[in-house]
């Protein structure tokens, strides 16, 4: 590696977006204005701001490679980078491999804008306040206002002196005097005092963008692909870790042939985490869909797996798979699946498969008898994968065995087949029982366990909340004294009242009625079958003196009803 330095000016006027690109491997621009704001005022302290990577290509190979331009005018809807052309780019390129967060933000503050919300959406661009000299210093405070603004207004109400200065102006000066030269008009009617504040920031804003050679960079010049993306894992260990299967995922996203890649993975991965009440999906779970979705194509993360002809034939299943995707997505959300209890989400895959397979566009949504004891199917399959944790420390090995038992298959879908082929029981043991009962309100498995309590429900477009059958509320220390209870028993209350055996699913709306009503009030007034919907035990009195009486009949209910939960 050889070390370099240039001037800010001479990295965003002369070589960002000319010759200086980013990999396919980096990820997106996160930075927030704040940061922005802070990076540029360390510029104006003279701190130091690290030094970047650049990775050197020489120009026969610059078409190997895809790359992607930073972003100039950066929208929060809108996050995602666009590919460089290099047509007419007859040099040597360099690709960015540590830095590209404080570079795009150099970018985006001097040449461009940021688009955000606060309280409305705003295109903003940085400004500089010249007349707020700076004060005393503290590391945890700005030392010069660098704000984002919609203009150059003074802020309103606010009594201190302002002279808000666009900060990218200061690019258009070879020299600090003719920078000074252009706001005189400006400063006319200041203060002789604010003149001075105004044109010593002028002058150092000047210096430390345009002349002193303050961005330090090495070179990386090998043509070895795979020691480039060592040193781009080591280098980016701040922050996110960073995973070597992030980069492959990356460079999967090469050029295909007729469709953009990075485009259409970003925009999907997109368009299904807004499905239901949003999910989490991210790229890697995209990716891997599309690998897992495609015959006959190796799932590994291994730079083996991204050939040029794999790629294709990723491209050449893409509708498929995003219909395959989009549709299970959907029904496991009709289901009441949601990104905190979808804990695996790559057991969604064999899902996909099996409706891909089917290839009918109607069979989400079918009523049809047969249809939906096979989507019952899937759903208390998938309870289990996640319960069971199927997918545990060899994921690919038991997706690829997954894959092959799904391929076989389809009329139905190979609950039982599943089961054989993974050695898994779909049932659960004493042991596994007492543990599943074990888990308490709202945590990421309450709700799996709980719908495995109602077997013959009608989960499709319908809110169910879980709810605490004696109301949380009652179960306050102060209140369980007020009832005369002893500490020994209030501990005793206390350490169950959260968990399965004092839960049920209620819809939204008998949930919101029914708030905190104590409940040997509430259940005088439910229905003749409320009690065997919800398994609630047979006693003479339902009052808060019987409560451990009550989550002891409860829970031996519970355990019998999953037990006997079998599939169709």
């Amino acid at each position: 590696m050889s070390y370099l330095n240039i001037s800010v000016r001479q990295l965003i006027m002369d070589r960002v977006g000319r010759d200086t690109f980013l990999p396919a491997i980096q990820r997106e621009y996160v930075w927030t204005p704040y940061q922005v704001e802070m990076l540029f005022d360390s510029l104006l302290n003279g701190y130091p701001i690290n030094s970047f990577l650049f990775w050197k290509i020489r120009e026969e190979h610059k078409n190997d490679w895809i790359s992607y331009d930073f972003i100039r005018d950066y929208d929060a809807e809108k996050p995602h980078n666009t590919e460089t052309n290099l047509n007419g780019v007859n040099k040597d390129i360099y690709l960015v491999l540590d830095g590209q967060q404080r570079i795009t933000s150099l970018y985006i503050g001097l040449r461009g804008s940021y688009r955000f919300f606060y309280r409305k959406w705003r295109t903003c661009k940085l400004y500089l306040n010249l007349l707020k000299a700076p004060g005393a210093f503290n590391p945890q405070e700005r030392t010069y206002d660098f704000y984002f603004k919609e203009n150059a207004e003074p802020w309103p109400g606010s009594t201190e002196p302002q002279l808000w200065y666009e900060v990218g102006r200061i690019l258009s000066f070879d020299d600090a005097e003719d920078a000074k030269d252009d706001i005189k008009k400006e400063l006319e009617g200041l203060t002789h005092e604010q003149r001075d504040c105004a044109n010593r920031i002028i002058g150092k804003l000047h210096g430390r963008l345009n002349s002193a050679n303050i961005i330090n960079y090495y070179e990386e010049t090998s043509d070895d692909y795979d020691k480039v993306l060592e040193i781009f894992v080591r280098t980016n260990t701040g922050g996110k870790k960073l995973e070597y299967s992030d980069i492959l995922l990356s460079t999967a996203t090469a050029k295909w042939r007729k469709l953009n890649a990075r485009e259409e993975i970003n925009n999907f991965t997109d368009e299904i985490e807004k499905i239901g009440n949003g999910y989490s999906f991210g790229k890697d779970f995209v990716m891997k869909a599309a690998m897992y979705l495609t015959e006959d194509l190796p799932i590994q993360y291994k730079v083996s797996s991204f050939t040029r002809e794999n790629l294709e034939r990723i491209e050449d299943h893409w509708d498929t798979t995003k219909d395959a995707v989009r549709d299970t997505v959907k029904l496991v959300s009709r289901f009441g699946f949601n990104d905190k209890n979808l804990v695996t989400k790559l057991a969604l895959l064999p899902i996909a498969q099996y409706i891909r397979n089917k290839n009918w566009p109607s069979y989400i949504s079918s009523s049809a008898e047969k249809d939906v004891k096979d989507q019952n199917n899937i759903q208390k399959w998938l309870l289990m994968a996640i319960l069971k944790n199927l997918l545990g420390s060899s994921t690919d090995t038991t997706l690829n065995q997954m894959r092959e038992v799904v391929a076989e298959e389809g009329n139905a879908f190979p609950v039982k087949e599943l089961s054989e082929k993974l050695k898994v029981d779909l049932t659960f043991t004493d042991m596994e029982l007492d543990k599943l009962l074990s888990y308490n309100y709202g945590t990421r498995y309450s709700y799996l366990i709980l719908s495995l309590v109602y077997p013959g429900r009608d989960w499709k477009d319908k809110t169910f909340n879980e709810d605490h059958i004696y109301p949380q509320a009652s179960f306050r220390t102060k209140e369980l004294r007020k009832r005369g209870l002893s500490d020994e028993v209030i501990e005793q209350y206390q350490s169950v009242y959260n968990s399965i055996a004092n839960l049920e699913l209620l819809e939204d709306s008998e949930n919101k009625s029914k708030n905190a009503t104590p409940f040997d009030e509430w259940i005088e007034s439910r229905d003749a079958n409320f009690k065997t919907r919800h398994l609630i035990p047979e006693m003479e009195d339902y009052g808060y003196d019987h409560f451990m009486e009550f989550i002891e009949a409860r829970r031996e209910l519970i355990k019998e009803a999953i037990k006997k939960a079998s599939f169709e």
